[in-house]
């Protein structure tokens, strides 16, 4: 008797809780409160019942928040009640963004920035002192390379650039090492770290690991379950999705975000709420955008890779990259939309490719619905010499595809007529 009460109070328990949802790519993560993917991404930070009965967060629009009297005041200062007083200091529509992604990311904790620049910048100017040293990995998006080597440089913030792997990582850290950086997948070759080994050293080092998740996104890999300490994301990509605003997030511990957002509160780098609104609206289908764009990319990848005009193809998705091993363990379910190829051909050839495209828009972003392709050598690294970029492995050829959600037959179609123009 007792057994059947068990099994049925299992039942009903069991019936409470939205089922995993499944897709082409696999069951979808869990969550704490056994929402799936789809499920979180749009209810997951918000209240069920909102201002004037609406279904979708309100923009509030307001730089300033009014006190009614002196109590109001003194209750808020001494930290008996939280309210809004400005908006540098916070905002009821990017609570709700942020709230939304730290429960994607399994964090304690989120906090939005005007871009992804401004949460690189201001996390590591909150982490770092005069004297500190950071390793940092060679295959990450320039301008945060440019960072780490120019602007900390100046403030007495020594720097070690390592090729992306977990060994060179911990072979690199000194007495002084006070941060580790790197991506994951980087860019444009998509190297995969193996967190659980680049974690191990660093956490007996007492050094904090932090991950531009950029390329994954919280879909594919979340960091935080390996250990890592921070997350970073450009919200301009993959979570708001639609190639029509800017922002950054960085997640983590309270106590770490905290520290953050008080240096945030000084430099200003903040989102405005109706960016954070663009961000809400794009996350409510972000989980479907993952599972659409991780098919088609790796489609397109398998095909590029057989086509005669195509030297090598970097999609960690595929056996020939050197992460494959990795990126199958860490993120089953995809890699997401962009990956590197390189053409055969000149750089004449390679810039008669990119203009003959039709459908393929030339572009320097990635994550959206429109599918994006950029040039390396001549869109991000046009300041460097030849020398320097083939330092850094770019070369003429190649090129960086980022697949929007275009049917994956009109996108190889394009890239297959453009590739015959050489």
């Amino acid at each position: 008797m007792a057994t059947k009460k068990s099994s049925s109070a299992t039942k009903k328990q069991a019936a409470r809780k939205p089922a995993a949802i499944k897709s082409p790519a696999g069951k979808a993560p869990r969550r704490e409160d056994g929402w799936g993917a789809s499920t979180l991404v749009v209810h997951g930070g918000e209240a069920r019942k909102k201002f004037a009965d609406s279904v979708t967060t309100p923009i509030v629009q307001t730089s300033t928040y009014v006190f009614h009297d002196e109590n109001d005041i003194r209750e808020y200062t001494s930290g008996q009640r939280y309210r809004y007083e400005y908006l540098r200091y916070g905002n009821p529509t990017v609570d709700v963004a942020q709230n939304k992604i730290a429960l994607l990311e399994g964090a304690d904790a989120s906090l939005m920035f005007a871009s992804g620049m401004a949460a690189i910048t201001t996390t590591l100017f909150s982490m770092l002192k005069s004297g500190d040293h950071v390793i940092f990995t060679s295959d990450i998006y320039k301008k945060t390379l440019q960072f780490i080597q120019n602007d900390l440089g100046k403030f007495g913030v020594a720097s070690t650039m390592v090729p992306p792997t977990a060994e060179a990582i911990s072979a690199a850290i000194q007495p002084s090492t006070a941060l580790i950086f790197t991506e994951s997948p980087t860019n444009p070759y998509v190297h995969v770290i193996d967190l659980e080994k680049l974690v191990k050293p660093a956490k007996k080092a007492g050094i904090p690991v932090i991950i531009d998740n950029t390329f994954a996104t919280p879909y594919n890999c979340r960091p935080l379950e390996y250990g890592v300490d921070l997350v970073i994301h450009s919200l301009t990509k993959y979570l708001s999705g639609h190639n029509d605003v800017m922002g950054g997030v960085v997640s983590g511990s309270s106590e770490l975000v905290n520290k953050i957002k008080a240096t945030l509160k000084t430099y200003g780098g903040n989102i405005d709420p109706h960016a954070a609104y663009l961000v809400i609206r794009g996350l409510k289908t972000f989980a479907l955008r993952m599972d659409y764009m991780n098919r088609n990319s790796l489609i397109i990848a398998r095909w590029l890779e057989k086509h005669p005009k195509i030297r090598q193809v970097w999609h960690s998705g595929l056996p020939s990259h050197p992460t494959y091993k990795i990126a199958r363990k860490q993120m089953p379910r995809g890699i997401g939309s962009c990956f590197a190829f390189e053409v055969d051909g000149s750089l004449k050839q390679v810039q008669k490719f990119l203009r003959s495209l039709k459908i393929i828009l030339m572009g320097p972003s990635l994550g959206g619905t429109e599918s994006l392709i950029s040039h390396p050598a001549t869109i991000t690294y046009y300041d460097m010499t030849r020398a320097q970029r083939y330092a850094l492995n770019v070369t003429d050829q190649l090129c960086r595809l980022a697949v929007g959600v275009e049917d994956p037959e009109d996108l190889m179609a394009d890239l297959d007529q453009a590739l015959k123009s050489i």
